[in-house]
């Protein structure tokens, strides 16, 4: 069976894909399609095309008459898209675990059993509709060049020391995620909060260093390769290393105080219209002997207990409740005030 990928819609621009006033805003859209379909898989999701095509490639050799509509969106918009106007998806992929862990908190998620969900860990899943299959660290890409003659440092304390003193080196080239806009990024940020007090140094020292802001780590790393950037903080390791073959001056570190570990999480939304279909593909991206798989296609680290056991600076974010707190109204107003006298000065 030939299949035949090809875009919809590979936009330059935002483009909105409903009618409605509020619809949500996707950012790409393709239909891989193949001969004399049977059915279709329709999937939202943050991770970047490129990177997730294999996959889906991948999931119609086993299955080569299921079509499959692949929508990007940000974290933010995909919650929009489900949260607020139940667009009809079967899957939703999502880097935001705490937006996730609120639509199925609040019963936006159908449960789903297999023996493939079964072979997950207790602590990458909750209420048998939340799955993880990426373990993600969030690391600082920076240029080699930058930082010549610097030393390298080894936790955010010095890297906040190396900033406050190197200002004319720096000033217009540090970026990070704008939390206001970012699902992602507000995620990391609330729990380098929980982790250290540096969060608020950080943000006040970048602040003065006039912080470029992005929506997501793709823009960020980008900037860096072409050094519009020195450095780009929190961004995903995963997307980063995908750079580092073609752009010897990039590099990544892993700070040694902690390093967040992001879940990449997977759902099936209650509008989906092959429940059926979507377990398949969950139970595709879960299941202990495609982990290596995932990573060898995409580059995306796989569920592994054993490298949480090893790397003794990794914080994996947890599921469950405790990530509903920071998406409280007021307490996300609070937190969002306060980082914004921080990081955006006069």
């Amino acid at each position: 069976m030939r299949l035949h990928n090809f875009a919809l819609g590979l936009i330059t621009g935002l483009i909105a894909l409903a009618t409605p006033a509020h619809a949500f805003v996707a950012e790409e859209e393709r239909l891989f399609d193949v001969d004399n379909p049977s059915a279709t898989l329709n999937i939202i999701s943050t991770a970047d095309l490129d990177i997730f095509s294999p996959l889906v490639d991948a999931f119609q050799e086993r299955n080569p008459t299921v079509r499959v509509r692949y929508v990007t969106a940000s974290s933010s918009e995909l919650m929009k898209a489900l949260f607020e106007e139940n667009a009809e998806f079967d899957i939703a992929i999502s880097s935001a675990m705490d937006l996730q862990t609120k639509l199925v908190n609040d019963g936006f998620a159908e449960r789903h059993v297999s023996a493939e969900t079964g072979s997950l860990p207790s602590w990458a899943k909750w209420r048998d509709r939340l799955f993880a299959f990426t373990q993600e660290p969030a690391v600082l890409v920076y240029s080699r060049e930058a930082f010549e003659g610097l030393p390298q440092p080894t936790n955010r304390d010095e890297l906040i020391a190396l900033l406050r003193e190197n200002p004319d080196r720096f000033n217009g080239r540090v970026g990070t995620y704008d939390i206001r806009e970012s699902g992602a990024g507000y995620l990391f940020a609330t729990q380098d909060s929980r982790q250290s007090e540096s969060l608020w140094r950080m943000a006040e020292v970048m602040g003065r260093l006039n912080a470029r802001l992005y929506c997501c780590s793709s823009q960020m790393i980008g900037d860096v390769a072409d050094g519009q950037l020195a450095l780009a903080y929190n961004v995903l390791g995963s997307y980063a290393a995908q750079h580092l073959e073609n752009h010897p001056d990039l590099d990544i570190l892993q700070f040694k105080d902690f390093t967040t570990v992001m879940l990449r999480t997977v759902l099936i939304p209650t509008t989906a219209r092959d429940a059926d279909l979507a377990g398949q593909f969950i139970d595709f991206l879960v299941s202990a002997e495609n982990r290596q798989l995932i990573e060898d296609l995409t580059g995306l680290p796989s569920i592994d207990p054993a490298v949480l056991q090893r790397e003794a600076a990794f914080r994996p974010i947890r599921l469950g409740p405790g990530l509903l707190v920071y998406l409280d109204q007021l307490k996300r107003r609070t937190f969002i005030r306060a980082w914004l006298n921080a990081m955006v000065q006069p």
